[in-house]
């Protein structure tokens, strides 16, 4: 007797960066926000954010990560649509959320960057905001550009927080361990890959003229703030934690220097600031 055979759909196969976001959820508090350099940097992000969006606003953060960036905003009264590509991040930021007793100002969504283009029933929004080197990890941002543009009102502020393409802290500290190739990896033209538990991830760091011609015409650069210049990286925790006083005194620094041209483009990170241009 012949039995027609039933083709069963293959499963999806995750994506390398979720699988690593889904990992990384698990520890991303402990290793960088909860940390002395994460604190501090976050701060000075929260300064700018506090100076682009008011109360009653409602806008869209990619790479919500854990929610702590949602949630700050929320309490200032500002309206959050969140999104991440890692279940794990949202399900943690689902949780910081539901102990707030702010979940009505926070819409957390799993969404990679490069799929916003499906919020576009749900906008204008006032305003658009990403944070810690989440768009890194995305290899077109033309794309996203051109998306994000669609979906916010004019004028509107996004603030974008990248990882810097200069980077004298990483540049010292994996000299001073004598990995010269970590130390300069940033220069790399085809970005950097690492293989992190298994997972092939892919990181880009454009610079800051990069940034501005890939967001043209739509967006026009406003401002730019470096954050993290004395600050070490989040992984020399240990020694932020055995020199407080000198650590201090570079946070300090750092919020001076953040703003001087010519340095604050040598920082673990750029805050860039667009502001969406009539069309």
């Amino acid at each position: 007797m012949w039995t027609k055979r039933i083709k069963m759909p293959l499963p999806i196969a995750t994506p390398p960066i979720q699988t690593y976001w889904n990992k990384a959820a698990e520890t991303y508090d402990q290793e960088f926000t909860d940390t002395l350099v994460g604190r501090a940097e976050r701060d000075m992000v929260w300064e700018e954010l506090g100076r682009a969006f008011r109360s009653g606003q409602r806008i869209l953060e990619l790479n919500c990560g854990t929610g702590v960036d949602a949630v700050h905003l929320a309490e200032t009264g500002v309206r959050v649509l969140a999104c991440d590509i890692a279940p794990g991040m949202i399900a943690m930021a689902r949780r910081r959320l539901n102990a707030s007793a702010l979940a009505d100002m926070v819409d957390l969504r799993v969404l990679p960057t490069e799929d916003i283009a499906a919020l576009r029933d749900e906008g204008p929004f006032d305003g658009a905001f990403s944070n810690f080197a989440g768009l890194n990890m995305v290899r077109d941002l033309c794309c996203v550009a051109r998306d994000l543009a669609a979906l916010l009102k004019p004028g509107a502020h996004v603030l974008l927080c990248m990882a810097g393409r200069i980077a004298p802290w990483e540049i010292t500290w994996y000299l001073a361990h004598g990995d010269l190739g970590r130390a300069f990896q940033r220069f790399r033209p085809g970005g950097v890959v690492r293989l992190v538990d298994g997972v092939r991830i892919n990181a880009y760091y454009p610079s800051i003229s990069t940034m501005v011609r890939t967001f043209a015409p739509e967006f026009r650069l406003r401002s730019r703030r470096g954050i993290g210049i004395s600050l070490p990286p989040a992984y020399a925790e240990p020694w932020a934690r055995r020199f407080p006083r000198v650590f201090e005194g570079l946070a300090g620094a750092d919020r001076w220097l953040g703003r001087v041209p010519g340095l604050r483009a040598l920082a673990g990170h750029v805050l860039l600031r667009f502001e969406r241009v009539e069309a």
